[in-house]
């Protein structure tokens, strides 16, 4: 049978990639609503392709300017933050991709886990902020969620077919971004357009500058802890420029399986819109004889300071996820624009962090509420 899936944040890098993976496999999926957060245009000409029952924009004046562009096209048209959780919440749906940028995505994650079925998880923001939330909802719905990050997807994929009690540890690997050959002393001098395009993946402007911080690792070390259920000491992170092996997992006996493939972020969107099958794909063939030379290294702490932050959110808990992720969406925002040097990102973040006194078992109330202070507290230390 057709899978009906949604797909949130579909003008994004990780949204568009994901209707090239439905694409490819017409028989096996159903495009059944579309949302992102502005681009109307782009939504637009994916509403015209796909033809969902339903759109969803943020933006309200942008869903009333997709509306006028699609009218006739017979596709209804919701805006607001209510519009998109419809979307992922409607029944008759069986995968929603979650692919909105920012902790703005957290609403829509709770509505598509309260609906139940499939969510392939893409927005990080999500876990960081409500781990113990997100997976309540998911324990009392039946809900399924599966990683699209390429690096939990791969531990993922390793214990389908091993058993979790055997694990020891998990490593992550991490890029090292668009800075990764810049020496240190030059980090005061660059500005955004030095970090685009990402060497090794496709992804967004914000994406980008968080790999560059090493940020979106730290991020993923508190996805880690709640998707696998591991203590932080459990979790490891190397630098691996080439971004051929996404992770390893280590057993008690001493195996360690690592999960390989070249850096292509459909391989684990199809994945995790396919799960539990495999669906064949014209991805490249993967060829060890091309690979040359695979390098590790560990992470400089001097280099990339936002990855401690990651392992001190996955320590403590409560509301400092919901810190972490507001601060720095807001620190990147500012460096964006030019209004602060890029080593600034990671001390106005931990400034923020050290001033929080955490909600040990915060509910979305709390949450909420952590979000919105982390925010405005970034306002006032750059004012």
């Amino acid at each position: 049978m057709l899978r009906n899936v949604a797909i949130l944040g579909s003008t994004g890098s990780i949204g568009t990639q994901a209707l090239a993976v439905v694409e490819e496999h017409p028989e096996e999926f159903r495009v059944c609503g579309l949302a992102a957060r502005s681009s109307w245009r782009a939504l637009a000409r994916q509403v015209r392709s796909h033809r969902p029952p339903v759109a969803a924009l943020a933006d309200p004046a942008a869903a009333a300017a997709l509306s006028r562009e699609i009218a006739g096209v017979g596709t209804e048209v919701l805006s607001g933050e209510e519009g998109v959780c419809e979307v992922a919440g409607r029944p008759g749906t069986d995968v929603v991709v979650q692919a909105m940028a920012g902790a703005a995505g957290l609403p829509a994650s709770v509505a598509a886990l309260e609906r139940g079925g499939l969510l392939a998880l893409a927005n990080k923001e999500s876990m960081v902020l409500a781990g113990s939330v997100l997976l309540g909802i998911a324990a009392r719905t039946g809900a399924r969620i599966v990683p699209v990050d390429s690096e939990h997807s791969g531990v993922f994929q390793v214990l389908q077919s091993s058993r979790r009690e055997d694990l020891s540890r998990v490593v992550l690997t991490a890029s090292g971004g668009p800075f990764r050959d810049v020496p240190a002393f030059l980090f005061d001098v660059l500005a955004a357009r030095h970090a685009f395009p990402h060497p090794s993946w496709r992804m967004g402007e914000r994406m980008t500058i968080d790999s560059a911080t090493l940020m979106n690792k730290a991020f993923e070390v508190v996805e880690a802890r709640w998707f696998f259920d591991l203590a932080p000491e459990r979790i490891e992170v190397v630098v691996h420029p080439e971004s051929v092996v996404h992770s390893m997992v280590e057993f008690h006996d001493g195996s360690v399986l690592a999960q390989l493939g070249w850096p292509d972020m459909r391989v684990p969107i199809r994945y995790a819109l396919s799960f539990p099958r495999r669906f064949a794909s014209e991805a490249p063939h993967f060829d060890p004889s091309r690979l040359g030379r695979l390098t590790f290294e560990a992470p400089d702490p001097e280099r990339f300071p936002a990855l401690s932050l990651g392992f001190r959110v996955a320590r403590e808990g409560g509301t400092l996820g919901a810190v972490l992720t507001a601060a720095n969406e807001e620190a990147v925002g500012l460096f964006l624009a030019g209004r602060i040097p890029f080593p600034k990102i990671a001390r106005l973040v931990e400034t923020v962090l050290s001033r929080h006194v955490s909600f040990k078992e915060p509910g979305l109330a709390e949450i909420r509420r952590a979000d919105r202070w982390a925010r405005e507290e970034i306002a006032a230390c750059s004012a």
